[in-house]
């Protein structure tokens, strides 16, 4: 497509700035998504995230900054941006008295594409997407899955190499989401692009290559997920020592060896720096005391602890 250069990122957010009166959505926020990756764009409620997409998809001007999706500035082309990407929001935008056949044949009249090859590409979305056998049943049939599948498909009937999703799953349960998560992975491995706002961070740790967290519409973090996790948060040793008495004894053990341990109740939270070593040494100290252990667990840092460090819980 015009614009486009396959050795260039898809998508560019450079200084973004957006105000709605007093109110400043984005403060100078920039990231980049290289092609046929997943951007995971995170952020508590209100901070930014939609405002991001709106602007990438040319659906409002940023008041400054500069926005790029496939080579073309959203502000200067924005028909052709909207050539080069598929939209899929938070809630499935189709009609429901139509059947999924035509609600994708529709999309692809208003696209202009003429109806053999509408028709042609709605059969092969509605197997893509595992809906055949119920693509000539109304919308209104279809379970809360099955509608976020066939908005999805929607948003691919003019195969856009762009793919914005914001917050997809919102609101499936957990087979429903695990099974549009495997059409996200097979789209991503087909050469698509994605920016995927999210609120399960659980999605964005097994879909996004790099994330983004937004803040108070500035970006307060960005890395992979591992990067965040290890600059964020640490390794916790937890042993139950059975009684309250035993747990603070054991902390007063381990004041040379691991002085960041802390009490909570009859455990004790040992930071580990030493990996599966520092674990051994630290039992061992542990039970040369004479003291009783209990459970161990080997807390890892998750995307959980990275985003309430981040956004303080909000």
């Amino acid at each position: 497509m015009t614009g486009a250069n396959q050795s260039s990122p898809a998508i560019v957010a450079d200084d973004l700035h957006m105000s709605f009166g007093e109110v400043r959505a984005l403060r100078g926020v920039s990231f980049e998504v290289p092609r046929g990756t997943v951007l995971g764009l995170l952020g508590p409620n209100g901070a930014g995230k939609t405002t991001a997409v709106r602007i990438l998809t040319t659906i409002i001007t940023p008041t400054s900054g500069t926005a790029r999706v496939n080579g073309i500035n959203v502000v200067d082309d924005p028909q052709a941006v909207r050539r080069s990407i598929g939209l899929a929001g938070q809630y499935a935008a189709v009609d429901e008295d139509l059947t999924g056949r035509e609600n994708l044949m529709l999309i692809a009249t208003l696209s202009h594409v003429d109806r053999p090859t509408g028709r042609r590409r709605a059969t092969e979305l509605l197997e893509q997407f595992r809906l055949s056998d119920a693509g000539d049943r109304a919308i209104k049939t279809y379970s809360g899955g099955m509608r976020r599948r066939l908005d999805l498909a929607a948003a691919l009937v003019m195969r856009p190499p762009v793919l914005l999703l914001d917050e997809p799953t919102t609101g499936l349960d957990p087979a429903s989401r695990q099974d549009l998560w495997g059409v996200i992975e097979g789209l991503v491995g087909d050469g698509t692009t994605v920016l995927l706002t999210t609120q399960y961070l659980e999605e964005a740790d097994r879909l996004a290559d790099d994330i983004v967290v937004i803040n108070e519409g500035v970006v307060a973090a960005q890395g992979t997920a591992s990067e965040l996790k290890q600059r964020i948060g640490e390794t916790m040793l937890v042993v139950s020592m059975g009684t309250d008495a035993a747990a603070s004894a054991a902390v007063s053990a381990l004041a040379s060896a691991a002085p960041s341990s802390t009490q909570h109740g009859n455990e004790i939270h040992v930071p580990l720096k030493g990996g599966a070593g520092a674990v051994r040494d630290i039992l061992n100290l542990l039970q040369s005391t004479g003291s009783e252990l209990g459970r161990i667990d080997i807390h890892e840092p998750t995307l959980d602890d990275v985003f309430l460090s981040i956004t303080g819980g909000k």
